[in-house]
């Protein structure tokens, strides 16, 4: 009887929480709908964990530890998912602009001609540039080429326009 009690009154604050769950939820995810299917799904994961609460622990601190985590997992889970992994021998594709051309088959550029518009940089702004594209911080490039920090983010700004600039127009058919 004690035990049964003590679930009724689990489930009953629980119930009574949802309005401020939801809240809770809509400030997370800033959609309605997401927030309704994160409202449920921590609902459940309580009623699924309530013999793990214990009685003199906040319980909407519980409740929305829960919600938070959830939240949590199912973004990083997402982003896991939608992480591409660059396997280019020098790393180009993390230097390209969003509107490379890589979302249409017409579109997209070859290594070979992205490389091709990157050696036709002269060597104060192609090596700088390949060297941030291959991972050296800017500290590292701007001390192996013996230059000051700005003009080495510098040159790296510029190069990485000139690039935006010459692969901006180019078409699939004009390919050889």
């Amino acid at each position: 009887m004690e035990t049964n009690k003590k679930a009724e009154n689990f489930e009953g604050r629980l119930l009574d929480l949802q309005s401020n769950m939801m809240n809770f939820a809509l400030t997370l995810t800033t959609n309605k709908e997401e927030a309704k299917d994160l409202l449920q799904e921590t609902t459940l994961r309580a009623l699924d964990n309530k013999d793990k609460y214990y009685e003199n622990v906040n319980f909407k601190g519980w409740v929305f530890t829960i919600m938070h985590n959830i939240f949590v997992n199912n973004y990083r889970r997402i982003v896991r998912t939608q992480t591409v992994v660059d396997q280019t021998e020098n790393l180009y594709h993390l230097s390209l602009p969003q509107d490379s051309g890589f979302d249409t088959p017409e579109g997209a550029y070859t290594i070979a001609e992205i490389t091709k518009a990157i050696n036709s940089f002269t060597d104060e702004y192609k090596v700088p540039f390949s060297m941030h594209v291959s991972g050296y911080k800017y500290e590292e490039i701007a001390q192996t080429l013996s230059l000051p920090i700005g003009t080495v983010k510098s040159r790296i700004f510029f190069a990485r326009k000139r690039l935006q600039e010459r692969l901006k127009d180019y078409k699939y058919q004009d390919r050889e």
